[in-house]
């Protein structure tokens, strides 16, 4: 443990909360409508051929291909019209030698055929002949039963998350529910005699919770479900007894509590209850993160100012939800830009600065720790080294986009 002031480097802080954090275990099936972004628990392996029929690749007329061998613009070769095939019907008519059955694109071919003759290459004579003027080798223009998918072929693995095109597949060989693994559940719980439930008349002194809602908006897009917790007074028994509660979830997050000053009661309660990984990092803003192991349970401890929290949880906490979730890393994208302006950060501390983009410029937006507006109008932030006191007018900076 680094006790408040002994602060640890942001790449070591996250590195001890990934490795206390166990992807969720739990399952459960789902059916296909409500399976879109979820992963996978099991492979999904074919129980039938895709297509499960031989069919037509375009409109024309199935026939079998040995009758049009010879055909030509000057001797095309004539067929009988036996009958009609569209999509989605069982075919009526054989087709034999000499004959031929006009089909549709998606039809499934009649017993007989083995080729599909496209329209521009034939001519309707009378009303059931048909003149063919290119001949078709056995297979052509047809789409045979398995082309896409064969039955037992392994489509689809175990971990994978369930893209549009993913679910599609479910649904190509008609799987109704499939197993995946349950959402992991996050207790957002905060503190602070000074903050309110939205809704709430505001007594004097006080401020509408605003991080369980910032919290609990991350924690959904990032595979998991907000559990919100009511408003923990600055008491060391209720606040212990509302992490304790917490605890029935997969993660725990305060927000408020871990600044220094007389309130300052969570790192005892969490000292208490379990092992403190850390209090303090060598950051800004998010100096105060506080992270604990409670039951074998990540207690993270975020700071009170919206800002502050807000940055910390694309910072620490979307890494750990992703792997709670098993999600995989966040493709995080980055652009070029240039500062609009001369910015001064503090040496020693690695700064996130949110910034706008304008016209190729990096223009910060940071207002304050508790101007929730500045992080409103941010598309992303740089990262400004420890060792780095100034960003010139000009400079060429990396923006990580949110």
């Amino acid at each position: 443990m680094k006790p408040f002031g002994a602060l640890m480097q942001y790449d070591e802080a996250l590195a001890l909360m990934l490795g206390n954090t166990k992807p969720i275990e739990r399952r459960e099936a789902v059916s296909i409508e409500e399976s879109y972004s979820r992963v996978l628990a099991e492979d999904v392996v074919a129980g039938m051929d895709v297509p499960p029929f031989d069919r037509a690749a375009m409109d024309g007329y199935a026939v079998m291909a040995k009758d049009t061998y010879g055909a030509g613009n000057l001797a095309p070769v004539r067929l009988k019209i036996a009958g009609t095939v569209y999509a989605g019907e069982e075919p009526k008519e054989k087709v034999r030698e000499g004959t031929c059955v006009r089909i549709a694109t998606g039809a499934k071919m009649p017993i007989g055929a083995d080729a599909v003759v496209m329209a521009e290459s034939a001519e309707q004579v009378g009303g059931d002949e048909v003149d063919v003027f290119k001949p078709v080798y056995p297979g052509a223009n047809v789409s045979p039963a398995g082309e896409d998918i064969s039955k037992g072929q392994r489509v689809l693995g175990s971990g994978e998350t369930l893209t549009p095109s993913k679910v599609g597949v479910l649904a190509a060989l008609g799987i109704r529910r499939v197993a995946v693994y349950e959402k992991p559940r996050v207790a957002i719980v905060p503190t602070g005699a000074e903050v309110a439930d939205v809704g709430e008349a505001l007594g004097g002194g006080k401020v509408y919770d605003i991080n369980s809602y910032t919290i609990g908006s991350v924690t959904e897009e990032n595979g998991c479900v907000p559990v919100r917790f009511k408003v923990v007074p600055d008491s060391a028994g209720e606040l212990k007894a509302a992490i304790s509660k917490a605890l029935d979830n997969d993660l725990v997050v305060l927000s408020g509590g871990s600044s220094v000053g007389e309130r300052d009661l969570l790192f005892g309660a969490l000292s208490e209850l379990g092992t403190v990984l850390f209090h303090g990092v060598q950051v800004k803003p998010g100096k105060p993160t506080v992270c604990a192991k409670v039951r074998e349970k990540l207690v993270v401890g975020m700071p009170g100012y919206p800002t502050s929290c807000l940055s910390n949880c694309y910072l620490f906490l979307v890494p750990v939800l992703r792997k709670l979730a098993r999600l995989g890393e966040r493709k995080q994208m980055a652009v070029k830009a240039r500062a609009s302006k001369r910015i001064v950060s503090t040496l020693g501390r690695m700064q996130f600065l949110t910034v706008k983009l304008e016209g190729g410029l990096a223009v910060p937006v940071y207002k304050e720790s508790s101007a929730i507006t500045s992080m409103s109008q941010a598309h992303g932030y740089i990262r400004i080294p420890a060792n780095v006191e100034t960003i010139e007018k000009g400079e060429e900076v990396e923006v990580y986009l949110f």
